[in-house]
């Protein structure tokens, strides 16, 4: 039952972290080899038959949704958050990136004060101007580091932060687990046509791809899926206030595996901002729980966007 088991409930939110840390390495890895779009599909068609699979196995959650027009928009906000993901993977260093796109907390407050009408505090305000203080810090414009590429994490941190405005606004209407699928189906969806009729030869593409490209291809969004479905039951074991702090993890795990598998280390200035994201972030988002503004289910994925 929720909050009787915070050990359990914090490995599942590390191993989520792993899981997301891993996946965005393996996007980059895998998009100089595979169409970036072709890949997005596979990872949504492949959730979509997980949970296809799951809801039909599921004694208490079912596909029927209570209110369908609010799972295809909120699927295609997510849509749009991972399209900024995996394109933007291919373009900068992952744990930058993940940096980066954690601004969804310190956003989520602007859009409470500016969309909802909430009273944002002293605190909340220092708290947003900290964590674009320590983007800045990461991207370091004029440095011509990365370029115009910083707008896609940017812009996928807004994508995701309106998603969560409006998931507050619906919380607990419906099951996680059949909203999880939803999620795919529209996803799926949606890229199926753009993939049929973009350029890409998926029969030869797929005919030309080694094994261990499929493989990860798969892995790929085996580790969407179940990084998701981790944080889902992680909800049901431990207060979203003691999750959120350790969701930021997953900064130091993407530094780790991209620098495992990409040889890519952040220097010290990069750190530095990725440590100010980091506890920007994490101290919104706890106040967002603490005061009740935003549902915990909502809060504590407000930084889980793959």
């Amino acid at each position: 039952m929720k909050g009787h088991h915070p050990t359990l409930g914090i490995a599942l939110i590390l191993l989520m972290a792993g899981c997301f840390a891993t996946m965005d390495t393996s996007i980059k890895y895998l998009g100089a080899f595979v169409p970036v779009l072709l890949i997005m599909w596979g990872r949504y068609l492949t959730q979509t038959l997980v949970m296809t699979v799951w809801l039909l196995r599921s004694k208490t959650s079912t596909f029927r949704a209570a209110h369908p027009k609010f799972q295809l928009l909120r699927g295609i906000l997510l849509l749009l958050t991972s399209s900024a993901s995996f394109y933007g993977v291919q373009y900068l260093p992952v744990a930058e990136f993940t940096a980066i796109n954690m601004l969804t907390p310190v956003i989520v407050t602007l859009l409470a004060g500016w969309v909802l009408h909430e009273r944002v505090s002293a605190l909340r305000w220092a708290l947003v101007c900290g964590g674009f203080a320590g983007a800045l810090i990461v991207i370091r414009p004029g440095s011509g580091m990365f370029g115009w590429a910083v707008f896609l994490p940017l812009a996928g941190a807004v994508s995701y932060a309106s998603f969560q405005v409006l998931t507050s606004k619906l919380a607990a209407l419906e099951s996680p687990f059949t909203t999880h699928f939803y999620t795919g189906l529209t996803g799926t969806a949606v890229l199926t046509p753009l993939l049929l009729s973009s350029p890409i030869d998926i029969v030869g593409t797929l005919q030309a791809a080694t094994a261990g490209h499929l493989a990860l291809m798969l892995g790929i969004g085996l580790l969407g899926t179940t990084g998701h479905l981790l944080l889902i039951l992680a909800l049901g074991l431990a207060p979203t206030s003691t999750l959120m702090p350790f969701v930021y993890t997953q900064i130091a795990f993407a530094a780790a595996v991209s620098y495992a598998v990409l040889g890519h280390a952040p220097d010290q200035w990069g750190w530095v901002g990725m440590g100010v994201v980091a506890v920007c972030g994490a101290a919104s988002a706890w106040l967002n729980v603490r005061k009740g503004a935003v549902p915990s289910s909502a809060v504590a994925a407000d930084t889980i966007a793959d």
